[in-house]
């Protein structure tokens, strides 16, 4: 659903290349982006119900229930789910300007100064933008919030000092970390990321409401044989408990996530009553 070398290309494409060798079948990436994700999971839902047409669908899923008045397809009725694949937690930055080192500073920062600091996202929706909604939410905040085209366009104005904070997947800012260009706070997740080891949680930090992951799974058209379902999620298993396959994930800050197709399906489930509650606080209006 996303471009390459968004996150759930990066997991589709490395997954893919073992499902083919297991199957010998070819998994071929058709990166069909847009909508927030809906262009592909239509795509999806309305293509014959085989095996041979699968997506590999992000938090999107769960969120565009209660962002979009009208979609293509019924999450619930058009599309089943195979196999959980992944994670990737996010992290929350801030611009090397802005005093605070931790996520009470930050918190204490913004109450302290209603309406001046600003956040950057990748538009209405992103984990990054209902992150920070939460957050709102949560402590009572008037933080403002400024949308890009992409969460790349969002760290852009993170790392320049056009927003001071952003919530960004660890994966695509742990070199700007490294690189000093943006200070980490916070990793939204109650257990520490390993490629940030020295970051706490917010769980740590005593906001444990405070989480905000991004997972990724496998969904068919509804009325894929059962049989069929099995098959691919048995290897999705092999896939994720091949070493090789797990240190080059971990490399690119994604934690394989194995599940089965029914732990798949309540993950989505928990997730939409979740982010509906969010984005229903929020007061977003579904376009």
């Amino acid at each position: 659903p996303f471009p390459a070398g968004a996150p759930s290309d990066l997991v589709g494409r490395v997954i893919g290349q073992k499902l083919s060798e297991l199957m010998g079948q070819n998994f071929v990436p058709d990166n069909r982006a847009g909508a927030g994700g809906n262009i592909a999971l239509t795509l999806t839902a309305n293509s014959p119900p085989d095996g041979y047409t699968v997506a590999v669908s992000s938090p999107s899923v769960a969120i565009s229930p209660s962002l979009y008045k009208k979609l293509g397809y019924n999450a619930a009725t058009d599309l089943v789910p195979v196999a959980r694949l992944a994670s990737i937690e996010n992290v929350m930055v801030v611009h090397p300007s802005v005093p605070a080192k931790t996520l009470k500073e930050f918190i204490a920062l913004a109450r302290s100064k209603p309406g001046v600091l600003n956040y950057g996202s990748g538009g209405a929706g992103t984990t990054n933008h209902l992150a920070n909604e939460l957050l709102k939410t949560l402590e009572k905040l008037n933080i403002v919030h400024v949308p890009y085209k992409g969460a790349t366009l969002a760290t852009v104005a993170a790392i320049s000092g056009e927003v001071d904070q952003t919530v960004v997947s660890t994966a695509s800012i742990l070199p700007l970390i490294r690189d000093k260009k943006v200070r980490p706070v916070v990793v939204l997740s109650e257990k520490r990321v390993p490629t940030l080891p020295d970051v706490p949680t917010s769980t740590e930090a005593g906001y444990p409401k405070f989480r905000m992951s991004i997972w990724y799974g496998m969904l068919a058209p509804a009325g894929t044989p059962r049989e069929v379902i099995s098959r691919i999620n048995q290897a999705v298993f092999k896939a994720l408990g091949d070493k090789t396959i797990q240190q080059r994930m971990e490399a690119q800050g994604i934690t394989p996530w194995p599940g089965t197709a029914e732990e798949f399906g309540e993950l989505i489930k928990s997730e939409t009553v979740r982010f509906a509650g969010i984005i229903k606080s929020a007061g977003i209006t579904p376009q």
